[in-house]
C-alpha cells in the first residue's frame, strides 16, 4: 500500500491524494481509517472534497505506510488464512466489530478505535486560556 504524498499544506500540514483509493482497496469506510489514522497520530485530520486526506503536522510517507501496515494487520487481513478479502461489521447487541472472512469463513472479533494521546498546540492552550479569563 502506498500512501501518494502531495506536500505540506502550507506549513503545519501533509495532505496525501490517494487516501480514497486506499480505502476502496481494503474494503473499508474512509471514516474508520481516519478515525485510526487520527488516533495513531495523535492528531487531527479531515478529507476534502479531492478525497485527500489532510492532517495536521508533517508526517512522512513513510509513517503512514507503517499505519497502515498496522492497520491491515489488525482490522483487514483474516488471522487464519491471512487473506485480505474480508468484512468488517458491527454486531449491534454486543457493539463490538466483528471481521468475516470470505474465503475461509473465519470471524474474530477487533479492537474498538479508542482515542488516545492527543497533543495541544500552542494555539489551543492560548485558546482556552483565554476562555477561561
Amino acid at each position: 500500500i502506498n500512501a501518494e504524498y502531495m506536500g505540506k499544506d502550507g506549513t503545519k500540514k501533509s495532505a496525501f491524494t490517494n487516501f480514497h483509493d486506499i480505502c476502496k482497496s481494503m474494503n473499508r469506510s474512509p471514516d474508520h481509517l481516519l478515525a485510526f489514522t487520527q488516533t495513531e497520530l495523535g492528531t487531527t485530520g479531515a478529507v476534502d472534497s479531492n478525497n485527500c486526506l489532510i492532517l495536521r503536522g508533517r508526517f512522512q510517507p513513510k509513517h503512514i505506510e507503517g499505519l497502515l501496515r498496522r492497520y491491515v494487520t489488525e482490522y483487514v487481513q483474516c488471522a487464519m488464512c491471512h487473506s485480505l478479502d474480508t468484512k468488517l461489521q458491527k454486531d449491534s447487541s454486543s457493539r463490538l466489530y466483528e471481521l468475516l472472512c470470505t474465503p475461509c469463513g473465519a470471524s474474530r472479533t477487533v479492537q474498538p478505535i479508542q482515542s488516545g494521546f492527543t497533543a495541544t498546540m500552542k494555539g489551543d492552550r492560548r485558546k482556552a486560556r483565554q476562555a477561561a479569563n
